[in-house]
């Protein structure tokens, strides 16, 4: 069985760590760069780094900013952000990224998933979904949250599996950053559905989220941002926790 992950997530925006509610209201959180070594000291086991706003801005994840991190850091590191190319992704993982994170670019052109599990191995290909419930439905948004598409998330993530698809960010948008917990419902149909490791992500506030999302879906990841930001859970704490709970993590 996988060991349990605690994998902190920066989101970027102009080269600061931002933080926000329901993908919305940012606040700056602190140097990217700063952060990842803190955490890379804490005992996180991942890092992930997401250029927010590079779809919505049509321009490129920020390279530089990739190498400065990636000097620092010794465990795997993901990128996302205004990703749509198997060149875009050569450069990312060039300068240093381990796995490279795609969402808009994925739905939009499918095939990318299966041309870039080719190239680079699925074990480096990351399918993030950000999902909002809709009346009875559960839709895959894209463009940073902003445009719901049409698409089913359970369906999208079967269909990222069979094209290639190493693992899913699954990031419940009506969860961000409200620290009201994991959505479990949503994590435990999709966790439940595929094969490959889902990271569940959007909701964490205390410990016993972390608790409740591992022992009640096949998440494998834990995913936060403003709680790890802001100091108000250690990662030694909680994985303290978590082992007293008989939960394996790394």
């Amino acid at each position: 069985m996988l060991k349990k992950r605690i994998i902190p997530c920066l989101d970027i925006k102009d080269g600061a760590t931002v933080k926000g509610i329901n993908f919305e209201g940012l606040k700056n959180a602190g140097d990217p760069v700063e952060l990842a070594k803190k955490y890379e000291r804490e005992g996180a086991d991942e890092l992930v780094f997401l250029d927010i706003t590079a779809t919505i801005e049509n321009r490129k994840t920020f390279v530089d900013l990739v190498k400065e991190i990636a000097k620092e850091l010794s465990i795997p590191f993901t990128v996302g952000g205004g990703i749509s190319s198997v060149d875009d992704v050569r450069k990312l993982l060039e300068a240093g990224a381990d796995k490279i994170s795609i969402n808009s670019s994925a739905v939009k052109n499918p095939e990318l998933i299966s041309d870039l599990a080719r190239e680079f191995g699925s074990q480096c290909v990351v399918v993030a979904i950000d999902t909002r419930q809709i009346g009875a439905k559960d839709l895959v948004h894209v463009k940073g949250g902003r445009e719901a598409t049409e698409l089913s998330t359970l369906e999208w993530a079967k269909q990222a599996e069979s094209l290639g698809a190493g693992e899913i960010l699954l990031t419940s948008m009506d969860g961000d950053g409200t620290k009201n917990g994991f959505d479990l419902r949503i994590t435990k149909l999709v966790s439940g559905n595929i094969s490959i490791p889902v990271i569940a992500s959007g909701g964490a506030g205390t410990a016993d989220d972390f608790v409740q999302v591992f022992n009640e879906t096949k998440a494998t990841g834990g995913l936060a941002a403003s709680i790890f930001h802001f100091n108000e859970i250690g990662i030694q704490d909680l994985k303290q926790q978590l082992k007293t709970q008989k939960i394996e993590v790394r």
